[in-house]
């Protein structure tokens, strides 16, 4: 079997960036898995299991529906049946390749962005998961916002930069993902900086709280506790940047079950998150607002300024918090939450400190994002 392979980060930028070359992507996995986490603009036809079994009757009863003059990226699970299945669409005429490593490949890909509006900020994106980090600097310091477990693309950030980093945050503990920020600031000695309701069983962190700055290069990290997604959430200000981490997003906000899920909890959270977004939109309407994830918002990077997101209307959320309605804010989040993020709880033990990553660390986290209420 041929080697043809692309790499996970070509599919990234070919799917997000508006003049990359295009591609037709192919996902051969099963409809269910399809279904619940694919690839933007990829198209499913289920034939993993026939692959599995080296039977190409169901691809080849279905070449037609298949682009004979533009290049076809297969993804499975892992990279194997798609490299059968590209192999096959090779030896048929068609400009075939697999995706290195499959989904599994996709969801750890990153890529970088300079935020244009705002001066000092580098947006990191994780397309597959729907995470996004941040590269704060001013005076060659940087500070590091959220990173995922994938460390060395935090170093490779800075190196790129010539910037030393001085410090590492998280806005929240994150049930989504494993956070890397601990590891990050050990490895470097630097402070690690979190809330104290959010630090779990966590050793030598730096604590911070409403009112605080995190001091980068001449500049500083204002801290904004903004609880409701989870107790110690805090967004950053910096500049005219507003880090909203998972409090507010560009379509929704931060869901508040995720701590404890009975109904009263929530109800009870959704009221703090409120109130925390009503403190958030009282500031500048110039402020260009990062958030900490995304769904489908389109080409990167995600920035955009508060008074749009004020006037637009599709952040239902937000709305009610523009009209002072608390008691449709709160029924509308109670009522329209959705699947919980994958092994969240054992994710949010580690985020704690009360367990160690195991083998499975990488796994634990793939799959669509769902952190926000609706």
């Amino acid at each position: 079997m041929s080697n043809t392979k692309l790499a996970p980060s070509q599919v990234a930028q070919r799917v997000q960036d508006d003049d990359a070359e295009n591609v037709f992507l192919l996902d051969v996995r099963r409809e269910d898995d399809y279904e619940e986490w694919q690839i933007p603009g990829s198209t499913n036809l289920p034939i993993y299991d026939d692959l599995l079994e080296y039977d190409f009757s169901t691809l080849e009863d279905r070449l037609d529906e298949l682009p004979e003059d533009e290049k076809i990226a297969v993804v499975c699970v892992a990279g194997i049946t798609s490299a059968r299945a590209a192999e096959f669409l090779r030896e048929h005429g068609y400009d075939a390749e697999s995706i290195d490593n499959g989904m599994n490949g996709w969801g750890r890909v990153h890529r970088q962005y300079d935020i244009d509006a705002v001066n000092g900020v580098v947006q990191i994106v994780r397309p597959g998961t729907g995470c996004v980090s941040y590269l704060i600097h001013d005076g060659g310091e940087a500070v590091i916002v959220d990173p995922t477990q994938y460390i060395d693309e935090y170093l490779a950030a800075a190196d790129e930069r010539d910037l030393r980093i001085v410090g590492v945050a998280d806005t929240h503990a994150h049930a989504d993902h494993v956070s890397g920020a601990r590891r990050l600031a050990g490895e470097l000695d630097v402070p690690y900086y979190l809330n104290a309701e959010d630090a779990g069983e966590l050793d030598r962190v730096t604590e911070i709280e409403d009112g605080d700055a995190i001091e980068v290069g001449n500049r500083a990290l204002d801290v904004r506790h903004t609880p409701g997604h989870t107790p110690g959430s805090v967004s950053f200000e910096y500049g005219d940047a507003l880090l909203s981490g998972d409090t507010l997003f560009l379509r929704s906000v931060g869901r508040p079950d995720l701590e404890d899920g009975s109904e009263d909890a929530v109800r009870e959270a959704a009221s703090l998150l409120f109130d925390s977004l009503g403190g958030l939109t009282d500031i500048d309407d110039g402020t260009v607002v990062l958030p900490g994830h995304f769904s489908d918002e389109g080409v990167r990077p995600l920035a955009t300024e508060l008074s749009e997101l004020r006037a637009e209307t599709t952040n239902e959320l937000l709305s009610y918090v523009e009209d002072d309605d608390e008691e449709a804010f709160v029924e509308t989040i109670v009522e329209s939450l959705a699947d919980e993020p994958a092994n969240y709880n054992e994710i949010k033990q580690i985020n704690w400190g009360r367990e160690q990553p195991g083998d499975d660390v990488e796994a634990l986290e793939l799959g669509p994002n769902n952190c926000a209420a609706n």
